[in-house]
């Protein structure tokens, strides 16, 4: 059953052994990130702080919400529970139940009356986003950054679409915020719409959602699809709205914090830079738009989520790569590449993606030879919006794990011819986080991008070796014999 709010959330995951309640106070300058980036280093519970040395009591902090577990068997049980899964649940069970909801009908959100964040409301002169537990989160970030887990709300000036998205937002003083807001992404877009009618376009940040909201803000989607009716069809149920205070929005219900305003593309201060996805804080501090808060509110000891980015695993590896590695298959089943699955190795920071094929993919496709099904997929996933961000694609056969390193490592290195075993495309789009760009690269917005084939070879049709291992490497009953007699003999 999936969870409609972040206490209950906490809740389960401490029934997992999934949070680590801290009451020692904390600094929110450098220590509370440190904290948090060695959770995710070392696979530790979600650290739940309750007390700053350097803020007042009030307010509590979730961190690493979504990161991986060190526990054997719950690598990604905070993903799971997140979307209503069995804590159990593997990287592939996830990607296939996000990718089958897509062919589902949405299910829209539903509008409620009152919601618990309007238990303390401040709205004009009143505001004062320093009032919340803002932190400087890596040693040369260029500010405090209030949203990396929170929902954005924006809606087109005709109301044809409501736009959910998770962007960072850095603190500029008690009534300000900024972040970034590019053309090709659909923040960007919707707030064009309304600066070409010379507005600023209203937002809602909801910060402490239910656990789902972050993820289908991460989602890939493509333009023009509510991401709240495409959640209600992973969940089976309406996510519930309330109505914003001081702009023509409704935001999530679930909030533990909820800020309304205005996003002025006319207005900018500098931003950044920030630790990011790829594990690297960038040099670059840029202009960028400014949002103006009209009105703060929130919970009493409100919860505010916190993400610290950098080297995997943590919420860009989780919340974002799982689920675009589902809309990149479901995208790919949709074009007929009869794709086993798709999966986007948490240890790569989104620079890779795998796709596996059967055996039979020949007939089922009728593309003749390995290197032209491995550019078909590449045209496929570069022309996605979750393969802009996407360089480096390995195409390999459904034998492999692909979400066992150990095993892709062995693949790729075994199977990857090194001169026949790529497929180059030259100048497709490309994020320009990414961390090896050059600068003409970043600024063009374009890159060259590869399909590493390791299929076999053109003359053994859809004979695959022989693996020497224990899986693949003997009868299934000598197999489970094994597996039932381990303990008889001797191993733990």
């Amino acid at each position: 059953m999936s969870l409609t709010d972040l206490r209950a959330y906490i809740e389960a995951l401490r029934g997992l052994g999934e949070v680590q309640d801290v009451t020692a106070p904390v600094a929110l300058d450098l220590e509370l990130g440190a904290i948090v980036r060695r959770c995710y280093e070392t696979g530790s519970p979600a650290p739940f702080f309750s007390a700053f040395s350097d803020h007042p009591s009030g307010f509590r902090i979730l961190g690493a919400p979504a990161g991986a577990s060190r526990q054997p068997g719950m690598r990604l049980a905070r993903v799971a529970v997140s979307l209503g899964l069995p804590p159990t649940a593997g990287g592939l069970d996830i990607v296939e139940a996000i990718a089958g909801s897509l062919d589902r009908p949405a299910i829209a959100p539903v509008v409620v009356d009152e919601a618990p964040c309007f238990e303390n409301v401040a709205t004009g002169d009143e505001v004062d986003l320093a009032r919340l537990p803002v932190p400087m989160l890596h040693h040369g970030d260029g500010g405090r950054y209030l949203n990396t887990w929170g929902c954005i709300v924006a809606r087109m000036p005709d109301g044809s679409w409501t736009n959910w998205s998770i962007a960072r937002m850095m603190m500029v003083d008690g009534r300000r915020l900024t972040g970034i807001v590019a053309p090709q992404q659909h923040v960007g877009m919707v707030a064009k719409s309304w600066a070409d009618l010379g507005r600023p376009m209203p937002f809602a940040l909801a910060l402490g959602v239910e656990p789902a909201i972050p993820f289908i803000c991460g989602m890939p989607l493509p333009a023009h699809v509510d991401e709240g009716g495409r959640l209600g069809a992973l969940l089976g149920r309406p996510v519930r709205t309330v109505r914003c205070r001081t702009v023509d929005l409704e935001a999530p219900a679930s909030a533990e914090i909820l800020i309304e305003g205005h996003l002025h593309l006319d207005e900018m201060v500098d931003e950044g830079p920030m630790g990011e996805f790829a594990g690297y804080v960038p040099p670059e501090r840029v202009p960028r738009p400014v949002y103006r808060v009209s009105a703060l509110s929130h919970r009493h000891d409100a919860i505010l989520p916190v993400v610290v980015a950098g080297e995997p695993v943590e919420e860009n590896h989780t919340a974002w790569g799982i689920p675009s590695a589902a809309q990149i298959l479901h995208h790919l089943r949709e074009a007929g590449i009869p794709a086993t699955t798709a999966w986007i190795p948490l240890q790569a920071a989104l620079h890779w993606l795998v796709v596996t094929v059967p055996r039979d993919w020949r007939r089922r496709t009728g593309i003749d030879t390995p290197e032209a099904l491995c550019r078909r997929i590449g045209e496929i996933v570069f022309a996605t919006k979750a393969g802009g961000v996407i360089p480096k694609v390995i195409v390999l056969n459904d034998d492999v794990d692909p979400t066992d390193l150990d095993e892709l490592v062995w693949a790729f290195a075994t199977r990857c011819h090194p001169l026949l075993g790529h497929v180059v495309f030259e100048q497709v789009p490309a994020a320009p986080l990414l961390a090896y760009l050059r600068q003409n690269e970043k600024m063009s917005g374009s890159t060259g991008k590869v399909v590493y084939n390791c299929l076999p070879p053109d003359e053994w049709g859809e004979a695959l070796p022989i693996r020497a291992s224990f899986r693949h490497g003997y009868p299934a009953g000598i197999v489970d014999r094994v597996r039932c007699r381990w303990s008889e003999y001797g191993f733990r």
